[in-house]
């Protein structure tokens, strides 16, 4: 027997429909945003420090690491986790900075750890973005 919407389904997804959003199918292309241009001449020099990452694990520590080695690719990617909209924030490299989001949050260090992996295995930065956009667009 094949599943047909009723009325009940209909009425319940207009607002959706009137305001350009449908839950994602399996597979379904997801909305990207636009990666920010990287910084020349962009460094970690604003990336927290271990003594700043004091009481985090080793897991939070080692992501920090990994950003403050590829900042340059950092400042490359958007950061996913709805940070993008705050004053301020312009690329995933602004969650490791002053304001330290990444510390608690697991989108900006999943990121983090996927753009570090990547660049490791020597991909482009937009072969980086394009699995970022892949895994948390």
């Amino acid at each position: 027997m094949r599943w047909a919407p009723t009325r009940r389904h209909f009425v319940a997804a207009l607002p959706f429909a009137l305001l350009g959003w449908s839950p994602r199918a399996p597979g379904a292309r997801r909305r990207q945003s636009a990666h920010p241009d990287p910084r020349p001449g962009i460094d970690a020099r604003d990336v927290l420090t271990h003594e700043q990452l004091q009481g985090y694990g080793d897991d939070v520590i080692g992501v920090f690491d990994m950003v403050r080695e590829m900042p340059q690719i950092a400042d490359g990617i958007h950061c996913y986790c709805g940070c993008a909209g705050r004053p301020g924030n312009r690329s995933l490299l602004t969650c490791y900075g002053p304001v330290g989001m990444a510390r608690d949050c697991e989108i900006c260090q999943g990121e983090g750890r996927l753009a570090y992996h990547r660049w490791k295995e020597g991909q482009t930065l937009d072969q980086i973005r394009h699995a970022i956009d892949a895994r948390f667009a």
